[in-house]
């Protein structure tokens, strides 16, 4: 007999159908990407078309996006149905585009560490990679590399 979208898993079960540990659901919970609805015993129980949502988070996870890139795509979504094809669709079309200026960036940094593997300077007071000229200082706290990585990228 087929399971409707609606029939309700166990935190256990869903997890094990998702191919992710329990404590990490919880944590998808707590960060508002799935929901839960609670027995009177307060035991997680889980819409079946939750699986959908989650795949969605896996495609996102495994292209390099952040759990705040994936959220706010599935906020755009009803929490009553499963995610569809159309939904889909939309959201991997949006994606594309941060993938896109993320490869440009990972490009940027991957030519900045090819003129930096050469120097063997191994100083990060003369480091052209890390702090050149020791710009780093007027630069304030962070990460240069994903800063300069990123003006780059809006250059480009």
């Amino acid at each position: 007999m087929p399971h409707s979208p609606d029939s309700l898993m166990s935190i256990g079960e869903i997890a094990s159908r998702a191919g992710i540990t329990v404590p990490t659901l919880r944590y998808y919970e707590e960060r508002g990407l799935v929901h839960s609805q609670r027995t009177t015993g307060n035991q997680r129980r889980y819409k079946r078309m939750s699986l959908r949502r989650l795949a969605v988070i896996a495609a996102g996870q495994r292209v390099g996006l952040s759990l705040e890139q994936i959220k706010s795509a599935l906020d755009e979504l009803p929490l009553d149905k499963a995610p569809s094809q159309a939904d889909w669709t939309a959201m991997s079309q949006r994606w594309a585009g941060l993938v896109a200026r993320r490869i440009s960036e990972l490009q940027v940094l991957e030519r900045s560490l090819e003129s930096c593997i050469g120097c063997g300077c191994l100083s990060l007071g003369r480091c052209s990679l890390i702090n050149p000229d020791d710009a780093a200082a007027a630069e304030g706290s962070g990460s240069r590399w994903s800063r300069r990585a990123r003006q780059a990228g809006a250059a480009s």
